[in-house]
């Protein structure tokens, strides 16, 4: 009875340890300064915003893809100006970091997706 709880609980162990969520950091940076606003991030099957980043300001939001596609970026400049940038292709299940400088008149990314 003792051999039956081990493995079981050997078992549970194992199954709990490779059930894990397959996610991606997306961290927002604004290096110019003065504001950026209407920030939206679309990646593929999702999107999120951020109204507004100050000069020097980070925001970071963990997502999760479940399909394949660009990364694609729009935001607005201190004068009203809109910009736009076309990241890398996201793969389902990818992991890792991706950062996303902005200045004043673009965007640019650090990708670190093993």
């Amino acid at each position: 009875m003792k051999t039956a709880r081990v493995c079981f609980a050997l078992l549970l162990v194992a199954f709990l340890a490779g059930c894990r969520a397959h996610m991606v950091s997306i961290k927002l940076m604004n290096t110019s300064g003065q504001s950026i606003s209407t920030i939206i991030v679309d990646y593929p099957s999702a999107t999120f915003g951020k109204d507004k980043l100050a000069p020097g300001e980070t925001f970071s939001s963990p997502v999760k893809l479940t399909d394949d596609g660009p990364l694609k970026v729009q935001f607005t400049d201190a004068s009203g100006g809109n910009h736009t940038y076309a990241g890398p292709v996201l793969h389902k299940n990818q992991e890792g970091i991706i950062e996303i400088s902005f200045t004043q008149d673009k965007a640019t990314a650090n990708v670190n997706l093993p």
